[in-house]
């Protein structure tokens, strides 16, 4: 067996936990052993207490194929079981440890192990959100405590770099979202839809995705009461797993009578799903009221389907940058307006055609090699 030292331990969800970020670690950890470095994951024996995690489940019923060797060494809440996780970090002595930060909730597990490692290890942040959306009182000292054991910050978007940049001088990388690999291809519309037992002859607004608060779907069901919807030729499909209760906007359309017009899925979705869900629909919608970047993106490019964001920083910044979609100011009117303007075939077809010009730039090949890069220089 080989004693190589390791080039990157990954610390963070993994499967067999399921959710975009988890995905994104699996397709990084994968992309860097292509790469040539020599990698493996940790992820968590436990992640949320069980009364904290609003879902049905936090683990994937199905294996998940992965060439990345993966451990579940890490309890993200109880103290008295950190040392395993420094003492096999400090035993396997990589070159450079990988923090994926995405809440204030794992920066006491972060950084105590940050702080208890090997000072020959590079700690390097690979950061999702930095800013929360829904924030707390004590997440700006979370996010200290974590950011000052940490050598470099890497993102997904310059939105959460800029955040980070606020409180810390220490180098950042700004990076973009790429596209998994790991997603079913493209299948026709009509074959999708008889599938899912879609209507077939109207064009299909999706809302994909956990459903929380921030999201604002309220904002995209109210769009659809406007008058511009009256002859029921255009449906919103809003799929994904409810972290609320689901009674706020199933109750929201019952007193909008949109009962024939808007249709809920609150189950969450394997990539088979999200193959038939994403080549059934004709565009995607995602009005937030914050975001600094979406994993629902890469999806819909993947898929060469259009988008309808919030015009908010980050979560706009592809879709301005490759004109594949339009960018909407946060209230339904304009929700509503933006979404017939982007249903014309015409615009529709420019759309979907500058995604496909677009998404070779988004591949997670360019991204590892961008990302190495910067850390060996260090």
């Amino acid at each position: 067996m080989s004693r190589q030292r390791l080039d990157y331990l990954i610390a963070g969800p993994a499967a067999p936990y399921r959710g975009g970020i988890a995905d994104t670690q699996n397709e990084l950890g994968k992309h860097l052993v292509k790469a040539g470095k020599k990698t493996q994951l940790i992820t968590f024996s436990k992640l949320y207490p069980n009364f904290l995690f609003p879902g049905k489940n936090q683990k994937r019923k199905e294996n998940l194929n992965t060439p990345v060797i993966t451990l579940e060494i890490i309890h993200s809440y109880n103290p008295f079981r950190w040392k395993k996780a420094i003492r096999y970090i400090n035993k396997t002595n990589p070159k450079t440890i990988i923090f994926r930060y995405y809440t204030p909730f794992l920066a006491p597990l972060y950084g105590w192990i940050a702080k208890r490692t090997n000072n020959g290890i590079k700690k390097i942040a690979l950061v999702d959100n930095w800013i929360p959306h829904e924030r707390r009182f004590w997440d700006k000292i979370f996010n200290r405590f974590f950011g000052i054991q940490i050598q470099a910050f890497t993102t997904f978007s310059s939105e959460v770099a800029s955040q980070i940049k606020d409180g810390f001088k220490k180098p950042i990388w700004e990076g973009f979202h790429p596209v998994n690999t790991n997603l079913l291809p493209h299948i026709s519309s009509t074959e999708a839809r008889k599938k899912l037992g879609w209507e077939s002859e109207k064009s299909i607004v999706l809302f994909f995705g956990i459903i929380r608060q921030y999201k604002g779907l309220e904002l995209l069901i109210q769009a659809f009461a406007n008058k511009r919807f009256n002859s029921e030729n255009i449906i919103l499909k809003v799929v994904g797993e409810c972290y609320e209760d689901k009674k706020k906007y199933t109750n929201l359309v019952t007193r909008l009578g949109l009962e024939k017009i808007v249709k809920f899925d609150f189950e969450f979705k394997t990539e088979r799903d999200i193959q038939l869900i994403f080549s059934g629909c004709d565009l995607v919608a995602q009005t937030y009221h914050t975001a600094s970047q979406s994993g629902v993106t890469p999806i819909a490019y993947f898929y060469n389907k259009p988008l309808i964001v919030s015009d908010i920083d980050g979560l706009n910044t592809p879709i301005k940058e490759d004109n594949t979609g339009v960018c909407v100011k946060k209230n339904p009117h304009d929700i509503a307006k933006g979404i017939k303007f982007l249903l014309d075939d015409k615009i529709l077809s420019n759309k979907i055609e500058n995604i496909k010009k677009a998404l070779p730039r988004y591949s997670w090949k360019k991204w590892v090699k961008d990302w190495d890069d910067f850390i060996q220089h260090l």
